[in-house]
């Protein structure tokens, strides 16, 4: 059978594809916010997953006001990088598991979700930037990817409870699934962050500090948050973190942090990282 044996979370910064593909790795400015990815790169490699649910959101690269979908699954071949103005990032193409994708789909919809299906489309750095911060600068991604995208920027996104039930949802699809495969789910986006208006460049690290502690000592207080208190304290783009509760909840009630990396300013973005593994109460897993 297949199982979810890991969640990661990260900020997709698209500053951060930039300075990579750019060759600033080195610099001065950068080099710490790649150094606190070095960890997760090796458990990356030991782990060699076979496929990626990425939890993500599109900056209206596929979709824009025309078309709104809540929660979208991609279910094709291969997703090309998107061209977000300057070109696509000189990155590999990412190679979807079709199979697994629609298994997940079907058991999603079946389950209750109303899930849109996307047979074809481009993704932005949203996706593609964590894909390169745990895997470099490779020829070819070393991993299938099922991409699920979350609207996370028109009004209203979904709550953190509902996003934390999806997460349940795949992961009682992903056991479903005959093939024995080695699956990650990753949610990504945020942390604090606000990008227009009086607040723009908030960053807020006692809230970040905060909400990365309770994805493992209190994820029920994650789940219930609303809306607004993301608005107040994280910024009008720190809501993309209920996108990391889809992660959280595929895990189950219980989690054991593997690692975390936590940093401020990447552009003008906190960048926050955590590897979860799914746990029993008070589990003795030590960190790899």
């Amino acid at each position: 059978m297949a199982r979810i044996t890991a969640g990661i979370a990260t900020s997709h910064i698209p500053a951060v594809g930039a300075a990579l593909d750019n060759g600033k790795t080195g610099d001065d400015y950068w080099k710490p916010v790649f150094a606190g990815y070095d960890w997760a790169k090796a458990f990356e490699a030991a782990e060699k997953p076979d496929v990626v649910i990425l939890v993500y959101n599109d900056h209206a690269s596929a979709f824009d006001m025309r078309i709104i979908p809540t929660f979208a699954i991609g279910c094709g071949e291969e997703f090309a990088p998107a061209d977000e103005g300057w070109g696509p990032r000189p990155v590999p193409v990412v190679k979807g598991h079709p199979d697994l994708a629609w298994h997940i789909a079907q058991s999603l919809i079946l389950d209750e979700f109303d899930m849109t299906i996307i047979n074809e489309m481009d993704v932005d750095h949203g996706l593609t930037v964590p894909m390169s911060l745990m895997f470099g600068q490779p020829e070819a991604w070393p991993v299938r990817v099922i991409p699920l995208a979350v609207n996370v920027v028109t009004y209203p996104p979904p709550s953190g409870n509902r996003c934390w039930a999806l997460g349940e949802a795949i992961a009682r699809a992903v056991e479903s699934f005959e093939e024995d495969l080695n699956v990650q789910i990753w949610g990504t986006g945020g942390m604090s962050h606000q990008l227009q208006g009086p607040r723009a460049g908030l960053i807020n690290t006692p809230w970040d500090t905060a909400f990365l502690d309770r994805l493992t000592a209190d994820p029920a207080a994650l789940r219930h948050m609303p809306h607004i208190e993301y608005l107040r304290e994280a910024g009008s783009e720190g809501i993309e973190l209920v996108m990391w509760l889809i992660m959280r909840g595929a895990l189950g009630e219980h989690a054991e942090e593997l690692n975390r990396f936590y940093h401020v300013p990447a552009s003008n973005t906190a960048v926050g990282h955590i590897v979860l593994r799914p746990g029993a109460p008070n589990s003795t897993e030590s960190k790899p």
